[in-house]
């Protein structure tokens, strides 16, 4: 069974690295890895911290790309790829610009998809954008659909897939979490704690940490700004300290660095190495995201996470208790960050929450459905 995985970004990356190890110790399985690089660097240090090496790079990323630009390139880059390898499955994950040409473009080969992290769904085309409608995409043209969830399992059959098609796996980044957070804090991350005055050991005292993410399309402008205003608030308690790493996209570098490059409490990172965030995630009190790996992580280490979006395709968080929509409003930020910061009670609930994200064995669950069903093709 010939398998090549493709991805292009650093969550894409993460939760994929799993299933291409577990592949490449499966007796029958030739496997293949194609990167498109739709972020270069990010994802750079996701394949040197899971010993990845690439069969094939098509290094697509360029600066101020255009969505209509990227998708063009994956379709003329990746086309001579499959071409040549002619995979029995393309195993893609999630809902990126990667993830939904590389599944057009399988189909157009007539070639079997696997979609891995299927069925995740706001029902809203603008929330995230593009990613909710890059999903679909995806889901139209999978054979196989890897649900990391019985939630997501019920979008699917709503839409009409057969249940014989959908595997409810768990998600890979919990494999990935636990393979990461098992290694040594890297020493920038000791540096960083002890220089803003957060104790490394979870024991000790010291000022609490606030762990911020946010990079969505659909918050550029004014929601970002709002945000912004909310970490201001936020930072003169004084008994906090607000760690923000800073993604490179423009629309985000410049009000941010605008409304709090200055701001005392707050620090200002360079997009962090995945190592660096998980062990930075492990030490944080509260997360604030409006990331969508990040809501499935954080809670595996008790953090409680509120989600800086109108809506979010994984309500099982929301359901559990781990997570809570906020949405970008200064002041909804603002008392909902009081409130747990400030309510050992409301605190302990989200912290001691179950996560229904997962077990760590999702790659495995993936992996055993891909044989069985070449085995009965």
């Amino acid at each position: 069974m010939r398998v090549l995985s493709v991805f292009g970004t650093r969550p894409e990356a993460v939760k994929m690295a799993p299933v291409v190890q577990t592949l490449s110790r499966t007796p029958g399985v030739e496997a293949h890895v194609c990167v498109t690089a739709q972020h270069r660097e990010m994802l750079d240090q996701v394949l040197d911290l899971f010993d990845i090496r690439p069969d094939v790079d098509l290094d697509l990323m360029r600066p101020d790309q255009s969505l209509a630009e990227l998708s063009a390139a994956i379709f003329t880059r990746l086309d001579p790829v499959l071409t040549d390898l002619q995979p029995d499955w393309v195993l893609v994950q999630g809902d990126t610009t990667t993830v939904a040409i590389t599944a057009l473009l399988a189909y157009y080969r007539r070639m079997r998809v696997g979609h891995v992290e299927a069925g995740l769904r706001t029902h809203d085309k603008w929330q995230p954008f593009p990613e909710e409608i890059n999903r679909r995409v995806a889901g139209v043209a999978a054979d196989l659909h890897f649900a990391p969830t019985e939630w997501a399992r019920q979008n699917l059959l709503r839409e009409g897939i057969p249940d014989t098609a959908i595997a409810v796996t768990g998600n890979t980044v919990i494999d990935a979490l636990h393979i990461v957070a098992g290694q040594p804090s890297p020493a920038r991350v000791v540096s960083l704690l002890g220089d803003i005055g957060v104790a490394a050991d979870a024991q000790r005292a010291g000022k609490r940490l606030i762990l911020v993410t946010a990079h969505r399309r659909e918050n550029f402008g004014r929601p970002l700004e709002e945000v912004c205003a909310a970490l201001r608030d936020l930072a003169r308690r004084g008994d906090v300290e607000i760690v923000y790493p800073v993604h490179r996209n423009p629309n985000i570098q410049e009000p941010v660095r605008r409304q709090l490059e200055e701001v005392a409490h707050v620090t200002l990172l360079p997009p962090l190495d995945y190592l660096s965030l998980v062990h930075l995630m492990k030490r944080a009190t509260l997360v604030l995201t409006d990331s969508g790996g990040i809501q499935e992580e954080a809670p595996t280490f008790g953090v409680p996470v509120l989600v800086l979006r109108e809506a979010t395709e994984r309500p099982e968080g929301v359901e559990a208790g781990v997570l809570k929509l906020v949405g970008t409003g200064r002041e909804s930020i603002v008392r909902e960050a009081f409130r747990l910061l400030d309510d050992e009670t409301a605190f302990a609930r989200m912290a001691r929450a179950a996560n229904p994200f997962g077990d760590g064995k999702a790659a495995v669950r993936i992996v055993q459905k891909l044989v069985q069903t070449t085995g009965g093709k």
